[in-house]
Parts: structure tokens; sequence; C-alpha cells
């Protein structure tokens, strides 16, 4: 980790499945500018077990491998807060988020509902090379 970094916090609920995708391409796609993390207020066990599938069969990317649902308290306090989208519930993380993503929970949907998320997801988490929140 480099100190000169930002450190980004996608944040959801459950931690379990779009903030968890979000940090996997962080990591996959801006590595080189962020430290990305993924955290919510409550966990889950496993990560969501369709996300784990599709992301490994879509990107080669086993989020198993190095990634768990975390709380916010297990993480680096992040210099920039992305809430996921507040379908299932908008996390209180002690101060305003820099930006709402306001992604459907794919959780439950189609491997099609799925991917149509994670794509919205790249293209986002891409964008974040070509401006600073």
């Amino acid at each position: 980790m480099l100190k000169n970094r930002k450190k980004v916090a996608f944040i959801c609920v459950h931690n379990s499945c779009r903030s968890q995708i979000a940090e996997a391409l962080g990591k996959k796609y801006l590595s080189d500018i962020y430290d990305c993390y993924s955290a919510g207020t409550e966990t889950k066990p496993q990560i969501n077990q369709d996300a784990v599938r599709l992301m490994k069969k879509l990107y080669g990317i086993d989020m198993e491998e190095t990634q768990y649902s975390k709380l916010l308290k297990d993480i680096p306090e992040p210099d920039i807060a992305i809430s996921m989208g507040c379908n299932v519930g908008c996390p209180f993380i002690g101060r305003g988020f820099d930006d709402n993503w306001g992604l459907d929970d794919p959780s439950g949907k189609s491997d099609e509902e799925y991917t149509k998320v994670i794509k919205e997801i790249e293209e986002r988490v891409c964008s974040m090379r070509h401006f600073s929140l």
C-alpha cells in the first residue's frame, strides 16, 4: 500500500455481493491509484455464491481467495465511501457517502441480472480512473 493513494470503500449492508464485486474489480482496474476495500454494517458467513461463480467466469477472479465479508471497523478508514445502493436499507457509516451508485441487489435473480449489475459496477469502477471524488 502506497501512502499517497486514497482508500476507497464500497459499502452495502451485508457486504456479500455488490460491494464484494466492486472491491474485486477495483483491485483489478484501480490498484495502481487506489486501495480498494468493501465492508458492510452486517456480515454474511460467505460471499454470495452466484457472484463468486460469475466473477470467476467473467474475469477469472476468485473473490473467495482474497476477500471475505467484513464490517466497517475491519477496514482502514476510507477517504472515499461509495454506497452500492440502498434498496435493501442504507447503512449508516458515521458520515455521508461520497457517491451512491444506486445499484439493484441481484441476489436471488437470474445470471442475466447478475451480469447486468456486474457490468454496471465495472463501468463505474473504471470511470473512477478519470476523475477524483
